[in-house]
């Protein structure tokens, strides 16, 4: 029997999300373009984010479908501790998990590293799990970056404008969230309003 590949692997993962059958008229992700920007409108403020498609094709290409479907608008960043990370990208407005597609390819090996102002695919401790969730680097956390003994946490572009909104939003008082079970849960809610991919320049 064929042994599987990533490619096989990747082949699979498409056909069973729920993006699949999504026309190339019914969303755009600018698949051509290797730069795509972001723009997130937050309750606090407006971070812009440049995506690296030829580091993170399929990284990017899942993060901007969500962006494109509506996904992201009206969630929680459900996660903010100060010098280390903002996380969001799975929860409404409320604390309900919004439904996903099927999990990604972990692309960590792709050469970017966890350092501050950029953006990475949160994931269970399984290498292939990430859906939806996001998060930003607030600090150097390179020991979220792959090693030759375990898989990372990909990284797939960096921030272009808004670091003081992130900086700002990673020291708001948190606490444990007793429904989830989660920690560094904000105490009052951080909401990501919009998620929009912006023209090409």
């Amino acid at each position: 029997m064929k042994s599987w590949t990533i490619k096989h692997l990747v082949f699979v993962a498409v056909l069973l999300s729920p993006f699949a059958h999504a026309t190339d008229h019914s969303i755009d992700i600018q698949p051509d373009n290797l730069y795509p920007q972001v723009e997130l409108d937050t309750s606090m403020g407006k971070i812009v984010v440049e995506l690296d498609r030829s580091r993170a094709p399929l990284t990017v290409d899942n993060f901007l479908t969500y962006v494109a479907t509506g996904h992201y608008n009206n969630t929680l960043f459900h996660r903010v501790i100060a010098d280390f990370v903002v996380q969001g990208g799975g929860l409404d407005l409320t604390q309900q998990e919004r439904p996903t597609a099927a999990p990604i390819i972990n692309e960590s090996g792709n050469g970017l590293s966890n350092l501050i102002g950029t953006i990475a695919m949160a994931r269970e401790n399984a290498p292939h799990t990430a859906t939806s969730q996001f998060y930003f680097n607030i600090a150097d956390n390179k020991k979220l970056d792959p090693s030759s003994r375990r898989w990372g946490y990909a990284v797939f572009g960096e921030v272009v404008a808004g670091m003081d909104v992130l900086a700002a939003m990673s020291i708001v008082p948190s606490e444990f969230n007793n429904t989830l079970g989660w920690a560094d849960f904000p105490v009052k809610d951080i909401v990501l309003k919009q998620a929009t991919l912006l023209p090409r320049e």
